[in-house]
């Protein structure tokens, strides 16, 4: 049985959880409310403030989809309760970040900015204090939304493996490569 499929999610205090007829969960909290389409293979039960996940058979398509839809929905359970937060900064001289309400703006060395609009359930927050890295602060209650937004802008400039130049999360280990001058001696 799948080790991460078969692990019950507790329900916190102040959280519904609500499974309707066509397999739709939806999870309201504290922080906001998500709603997730479950497979009708896959079965999500609740007793006693516990939530599990559970699937009608062993074929490889039912073990798959047993870890996802109990990971979707822990996700959900953390999002609505504390929340998710991700950190990048731009390495690189001359690198900004600057915002206005849901809209930021980056000037990441290329002839033109980049403007990129975020979706309202994403709050972003931008700091440059002198002598750090700016940093891009991003902060939802749904973790597949925040990092694929998180992912769409370090994809605008990734970091490059020579000088480490370009948006990169905090905490980021890169793979760093010697260049041409380190063959020479």
């Amino acid at each position: 049985m799948s080790r991460i499929g078969k692990a019950p999610i507790t329900i916190p205090s102040g959280v519904t959880v609500t499974v309707s007829k066509d397999n739709v969960v939806s999870v309201k909290g504290p922080k906001g409310e998500l709603t997730q389409a479950v497979d009708t293979d896959i079965t999500v039960s609740q007793e006693d403030g516990i939530l599990n996940v559970s699937r009608p058979s062993e074929q490889k398509k039912h073990k798959a989809l047993h870890g996802l839809y109990r990971s979707l929905l822990n996700n959900m359970v953390i999002g609505v309760t504390e929340g998710y937060k991700l950190t990048q900064e731009l390495v690189g001289v001359g690198y900004r970040a600057t915002n206005a309400g849901n809209t930021l703006d980056l000037v990441l060395g290329y002839s033109h900015h980049y403007v990129f609009q975020l979706p309202e359930e994403i709050k972003v927050t931008t700091t440059s204090e002198k002598g750090q890295t700016p940093k891009i602060i991003l902060e939802s209650i749904d973790k597949q939304l925040i990092g694929q937004v998180a992912a769409k802008i370090r994809s605008l400039r990734a970091p490059e493996p020579y000088k480490g130049k370009g948006i990169k999360f905090v905490g980021e280990v890169l793979r760093r490569k010697a260049g041409k001058s380190a063959s020479k001696k």
